[in-house]
């Protein structure tokens, strides 16, 4: 969920995650954030307009999981009922997988 919002919705704090509609408890949302930035997926910077606010971003490492989550969405797509958002996705990247995965790299990066 932290990846996906991170990369497809450009949420990157903790108050974003914590209000982004899956209603993950804090407890969670603070140990997944910290696993992420263990395995060096996330990283943790300070973010330019306040001092009590920490900036979330994706690491190389993180950007690199695009065409991983790429395939979930269309594989979520094809057997369950999903979001609008992810059927239009899904219809993007039948059209144009290679282009698709390009834009979100360098919307990332």
């Amino acid at each position: 969920m932290i990846i996906r919002d991170m990369m497809f919705k450009g949420q990157n704090t903790y108050g974003d995650f914590l209000h982004g509609g899956e209603g993950i408890a804090t407890n969670i949302l603070a140990d997944r954030l910290a696993t992420l930035e263990c395995a060096n997926i996330i990283s943790r910077q300070k973010h330019p307009e306040s001092r009590a606010k920490i900036l979330y971003k994706l690491t190389p490492k993180g950007i690199d999981l695009i065409p991983v989550l790429v395939e979930m969405i269309g594989w979520s797509e094809k057997y369950h009922k999903v979001h609008p958002q992810a059927v239009a996705f899904a219809k993007q990247m039948e059209k144009n997988k290679s282009g698709l995965i390009e834009s979100l790299y360098k919307s990332l990066q």
